[in-house]
């Protein structure tokens, strides 16, 4: 019994240190009161007195009456609040000298009683909707892009970006039949030198019968699409970058011969590096772009550089940068390629430097390479190239993700980032305002714009857009509308005119709080759509953790950091940012059906926080490390400090679930089922198939079948589910982490393929590889 009487005098003494720390930051008295309890019981239970099992009792009955009252009932709330506390009532059950009989008389009936209700309400999920899409078709013939049906020849399949394929031999009802086809492994992996976000992120294309996908170090890798056997491949030769933010490859982007047929490429199995070969005259073209900043264009039936692009295949876009710091710019989604020219965004460093790289976008002629035009959100008129000896703005806002294209319209559509630092806003000039945070579509032809919409003003909180728009004709009380469709970090999905620019769904302004650092403002609204994601305020009651004590120090961190709701500025105490800097929704975006008119989307809810760090009196020799961390903001008084918002055991603060899988009806706007999502199968020591409803980085691809293919979430699976219903369907285990989005294509034998790369993600720890695997059905 000494034992655990000094088990219950330091839980004591730990909970009441903790919890008057937190009744002088305004918050909870239970943790004091609670602390004072087990101290008493501490010292009953060193004498074996009956009075310990009362007294803990009547705890367990109040702090199951306070858990209810904070919670409801939730299974993980609950489950986290009682249950060390009902686990340390097991010893008292057998305390006192009569043989325990007196223990069992008083302890024993609540302990039974609390427990079933605890372990009761794993049977209920609160935060479930549930509904089914109407699956009927609205559209017979939707505008689904110009890619053939058996292909997937852009990022979203086409420049449409829909991620839907028109596919139908995998429906809910084969899908269990699903088995394995093929494994290939490139030999790309994550070395010694490189940044900690190494990642595998990319969707294959498929032309012809052939799969080209991209790896994080820039090789090419050229696959049967039958087989997965090796037909070349081209190593970029990109040298180790300590500066690099990411190393990652999303995608590569593709020409079609002048005959438009892709079966016309004859790809060669090669014997020697595609990169060794002398350089050819390219009729098709892939374009590569490389984290050393050059877009290179390569032969797809060899892997040869096209001799006619550029210089010698490779074009260098650090031409006219203002400034060309190593590892500051460079591609790391895939290149647009519409109407003629091949347009290229880039990743400029977040809070890396006052004084960074231009998010320029630039469109050059596809066959050679010629600069036709440069759109510089700090000038954002001059449209015409830019002269040998000019340079572009100083850190202008720039676009990271992937882009979309209406080629009818003649227009292309950017998700917009911020101007560095994306947490000090004092820098920026009106014309860099109007477009961060935004989409912006501009004329193909001249670069242009012809609308702009932003969804955050004066984005203090790194709420850039991430996300590629989907394109669809979608079916509006006002008549068949060309529509753009785009999740938002903050949890907003925009449903606007592409050809306009105009809502389609309301998007109306909310109140945000105000007070920054001197030199700052805050904008007094921010919009919010009408179809949206966005969670709840945080309160005290959502702090969690896996004890009550790490659930405590949770506690204390929010009630010492400043938090007023969403958009609470960034400030030297330290901000919560919710939802945080992985977003709601991120670059695997959403997929669209066009022919239902319907969304799958895969919401995250993680909180961080962002501390401003004055330099004066800061160590900055660990700086830019990665994109979380300390960034060192050089030129700026102020570093920033930005991290998940996690508890001492590096679980989420905020209790969960973290992630869903979401479908959404396009033409009411509502959200008609929405479930966890996610496993802690690979989170933890033992390999629990509990589904938490955990975060996920990628994305989604339906079919025309009524499945909707992902990985993404934390755990080594790739999922498929029922449209209709959302309902998981089927599930395969991969090697690695499945942080990239799936495709699907029709082999040389009519078979539907689905295929994922499987490599992990270096920044949020999944199994790293280098895996690619491809799925179909038995025969």
């Amino acid at each position: 019994m000494i034992i655990l009487s000094l088990i219950f005098l330091l839980l004591g003494l730990v909970l009441l240190g903790g919890g008057v720390w937190l009744i002088t930051l305004g918050g909870s008295w239970y943790y004091a009161l609670a602390g004072i309890v087990l101290l008493v019981v501490g010292l009953l239970a060193r004498n074996r007195r009956r009075q310990a099992q009362v007294l803990y009792a009547l705890f367990l009955i109040v702090t199951a009456i306070w858990a209810l009252w904070e919670s409801g009932y939730d299974w993980w709330p609950l489950a986290t609040r009682l249950g060390l506390f009902l686990v340390l009532a097991i010893p008292l059950l057998f305390l006192a000298r009569d043989g325990g009989k007196s223990g069992v008389m008083v302890l024993l009936p609540v302990w039974v009683v609390i427990g079933l209700i605890t372990v009761s309400s794993m049977a209920v999920d609160q935060h479930r909707i549930d509904g089914n899409l109407n699956t009927d078709v609205v559209m017979k013939d939707p505008n689904i892009g110009k890619t053939p049906d058996d292909s997937w020849h852009a990022y979203g399949r086409s420049n449409m970006g829909q991620r839907f394929s028109p596919l139908n031999q995998i429906t809910p009802d084969n899908v269990q039949n699903l088995e394995q086809a093929w494994q290939y492994s490139t030999g790309d992996i994550k070395g010694p030198k490189d940044v900690g976000e190494t990642t595998y992120e990319a969707t294959p294309l498929k032309v012809g019968n052939t799969l080209y996908i991209c790896t994080p170090h820039n090789w090419l890798v050229a696959l049967d699409a039958d087989t997965g056997e090796k037909q070349w491949v081209y190593d970029a030769k990109v040298p180790p970058e300590s500066m690099r933010q990411h190393q990652t490859c999303r995608g590569v982007s593709y020409l079609p011969p002048a005959s438009g047929d892709p079966d016309a490429i004859d790809v060669k199995v090669a014997s020697e590096p595609a990169e060794t070969l002398d350089s050819v005259q390219c009729d098709a073209e892939l374009f590569l772009p490389t984290s050393d900043a050059r877009l290179l264009a390569l032969d797809p039936a060899t892997g040869a550089r096209c001799r006619n692009f550029a210089d010698d295949g490779s074009l260098d876009l650090m031409h006219n940068m203002p400034y060309k710091q190593d590892g500051f710019y460079y591609s790391t989604s895939p290149p647009m390629v519409a109407n003629g020219v091949v347009v290229v965004a880039g990743s400029v460093n977040d809070n890396y430097a006052v004084n960074s790289p231009s998010g320029v976008i630039r469109a050059y002629d596809v066959k050679t390479g010629e600069l036709k035009w440069n759109w510089d959100s700090g000038n954002p008129d001059e449209t015409a190239p830019i002269p040998e000896g000019e340079t572009y703005t100083t850190s202008s806002p720039n676009s990271w993700s992937v882009a979309s294209a209406d080629e009818d319209l003649g227009l292309i559509y950017f998700p917009m980032g911020n101007r560095t630092p994306d947490q000090l806003g004092m820098y920026r000039t009106p014309e860099e305002e109007k477009y961060a945070a935004s989409v912006v579509a501009l004329s193909l032809e001249t670069g242009q714009v012809a609308w702009v919409q932003q969804f955050v003003h004066h984005d203090l909180w790194d709420m850039d857009t991430p996300a590629q728009p989907a394109l669809l004709d979608l079916k509006t009380d006002k008549g068949v509308q060309p529509a753009l469709v785009v999740p938002t970090k903050q949890g907003d999905v925009y449903v606007l005119n592409r050809k306009t620019g105009e809502p389609i769904v309301p998007i109306s302004e909310q109140e945000a709080p105000q007070g920054t650092i001197e030199g700052d403002h805050a904008s007094p609204t921010q919009p919010i759509s009408g179809l949206t994601f966005r969670p709840p305020t945080l309160t005290e009651a959502d702090m969690w953790g896996a004890t009550p004590i790490d659930q405590m120090i949770c506690r204390i961190d929010f009630k010492s950091l400043r938090y007023e709701g969403q958009y609470t500025p960034p400030s030297e105490q330290g901000t919560i940012v919710f939802p945080g800097n992985f977003g709601v929704f991120n670059w695997g975006s959403i997929a669209v059906d066009p022919k239902r008119q319907v969304m799958f989307g895969m919401p995250l809810y993680l909180a961080f926080t962002s501390t401003l760090v004055p330099k004066e009196n800061a160590d900055l020799s660990n700086a830019n490390k990665g994109e979380a961390g300390l960034n060192a903001n050089a030129g700026a008084p102020y570093a920033v400090n930005m991290k998940p918002f996690l508890s001492p055991l590096g679980v989420p603060c905020q209790q969960p679930p973290w992630g869903y899988v979401a479908g959404t009806d396009l033409q009411t706007g509502k959200v008609v089922w929405k479930h966890k999502n996610g496993t802690i199968y690979d989170m933890t020591p033992l390999p629990l198939p509990i589904p938490m409803g955990m975060p996920g980085i990628g994305g989604p691809v339906i079919t025309d079948g009524g499945v909707v293919f992902m990985a993404a979430s934390v755990d080594n699976f790739i999922r498929g589910y029922d449209l209709a219903s959302g309902k998981e369907i089927w599930r395969a285990r991969l090697p690695a982490g499945g942080q990239a989005t799936p495709m699907t294509y029709l082999n040389s034998k009519g078979e539907q393929m689905v295929v994922q790369v499987a490599g992990g993600h270096g920044s949020i720890g999944t199994t790293i590889g280098d895996y690619v695997v491809a799925y179909k059905l038995k025969k």
